[in-house]
């Protein structure tokens, strides 16, 4: 039996302890990883009873969901504010690199947010619209593509989607210590570029 939601409170006091609960989960994924994200502990953490977050979230993976949207949202700060800021060479591929270290560089510091942002039941649930969240960066990518290879008889989110998939696999596997130990290599970096010359071509010499 599920126990009693708690008595309304102001819309403020709603919004805020919502936010909380959120912010909480955040941290909580950060510091410890996707194991530690149950109901009860972000409950306890947020200190609130453990059945008050089904009044804001009828679901542990509506939940589980808004903590992916900040992962999202601070990825795609992140990628916004290094194409920005980048000097020097402007050009498509450049910015590609840019994104993709970014990316990398992501998914490598905050593994357990990477690794709850693309868990599959959270995805194709879509809850809170999470998939309309992730898709405005993946249309960053394939507008950099578009002007990348605009030769190319591949389409052009057919050509993001295998280079995001490339990257992907690099992240996953790299931060399992697969590919450090069959390459030898101790940074992303020649991976990534050879991610990128194996969906761009190489670079002109």
């Amino acid at each position: 039996m599920q126990p009693p939601a708690p008595a309304p409170g102001s819309d403020d006091q709603d919004v805020g302890l919502r936010t909380r609960l959120v912010d909480v989960g955040v941290e909580l994924v950060t510091r410890e990883g996707i194991q530690a994200l149950t109901l009860r502990e972000i409950a306890r953490r947020a200190g609130v009873s453990h059945g008050a977050p089904r009044r804001y979230f009828p679901t542990h993976l509506s939940l589980l969901s808004a903590i992916a949207r900040r992962g999202f949202a601070d990825l795609a700060d992140r990628a916004a504010a290094a194409l920005d800021g980048a000097t020097g060479d402007t050009s498509p591929r450049a910015q590609l690199h840019t994104l993709a270290r970014t990316y990398l560089d992501f998914a490598l510091t905050h593994r357990g947010m990477y690794e709850l942002m693309f868990r599959h039941d959270l995805l194709e649930s879509n809850q809170l619209g999470l998939r309309e969240t992730s898709l405005p960066l993946f249309d960053v990518l394939v507008g950099l593509v578009t002007r990348a290879r605009p030769q190319s008889d591949v389409a052009p989110a057919v050509a993001a989607g295998a280079l995001w998939g490339n990257l992907h696999g690099i992240a996953q596997l790299w931060g399992w210590g697969s590919l450090t130990l069959a390459t030898g290599a101790h940074d992303v970096e020649p991976l990534l570029c050879a991610a990128l010359d194996a969906h761009l071509g190489p670079t002109a010499r």
